[in-house]
């Protein structure tokens, strides 16, 4: 017995609508409609494929990558790939950081119109403080304003960013392709390794879990950056 074909979506649609061309249809009748099928088909409406679990580099992965970026000895690179790793902000809110938007001092980042156009404050290690503050003189003296701009004077896109990243991937001949994502990942994976609580991370990681939300509400940003600092100390880059 040969496979059962699926008629294309559109023919079947066309077919369909010859049937109730000459009826009085709403939605409500059609809704009723499509549940009866599904009944008679014995479907149900949450037969979702289950969602894969996204790809975390290992730590011996994120090290050789490191690495290889070191020894390119591009320091707007390494500089970008840190703060990538340290902060665990999305390519799209990477791209946006302005200098203005450094606070050297609480060694913290404002994070402006962020996924949900939501603003927040995203820490970074006190040992990154001395070379990202260099790098960002060095910058501001040429009249930049965004942290990352191409010699263009223009900031970077986020096909930009990624490109960067995926030449590194090849050079560290790593695998799986090294994304911002990818960096994000490994970071907040890291840190509930190192046994941080997920109301700890969220002030900074831009999530909103309705099982941690409660808890997150009454936590400070300073409580979270203490545990934070602690942790990196034994951060593998």
């Amino acid at each position: 017995m040969s496979e059962k074909q699926r008629t294309p979506v559109k023919k079947k649609a066309k077919q369909f609508l010859k049937l109730l061309k000459n009826e009085d249809v709403d939605y409500n009748y059609l809704r009723e409609i499509f549940r009866t099928v599904r009944k008679e088909l014995n479907l149900s409406v949450n037969s979702k494929a289950p969602k894969k679990l996204p790809y975390v580099p290992t730590e011996e992965e994120i090290s050789r990558y490191y690495e290889t970026v070191w020894e390119a000895h591009n320091i707007k690179h390494v500089v970008m790939i840190k703060t990538l790793l340290y902060t665990g902000v999305r390519v799209s809110e990477l791209i946006n950081i302005k200098i203005n938007d450094i606070n050297f001092k609480q060694c913290q980042i404002r994070i402006n119109s962020g996924k949900g156009k939501k603003d927040r404050i995203v820490p970074f290690p006190i040992i990154f403080r001395e070379p990202l503050a260099i790098y960002a003189d060095n910058i501001r003296n040429t009249g930049q304003i965004y942290l990352f701009e191409s010699r263009l004077k223009k900031k970077y896109t986020d096909r930009g960013i990624r490109k960067i990243l995926n030449q590194y991937t090849i050079k560290a001949e790593i695998k799986h392709s090294i994304s911002p994502h990818k960096l994000r990942h490994f970071l907040f994976t890291w840190m509930k390794k190192q046994g941080v609580d997920d109301a700890l991370i969220q002030p900074y990681s831009g999530h909103e879990s309705r099982q941690s939300l409660e808890c997150y509400s009454k936590l400070s940003l300073t409580d979270a950056q203490k545990e934070y600092e602690n942790k990196i100390k034994s951060f593998p880059v």
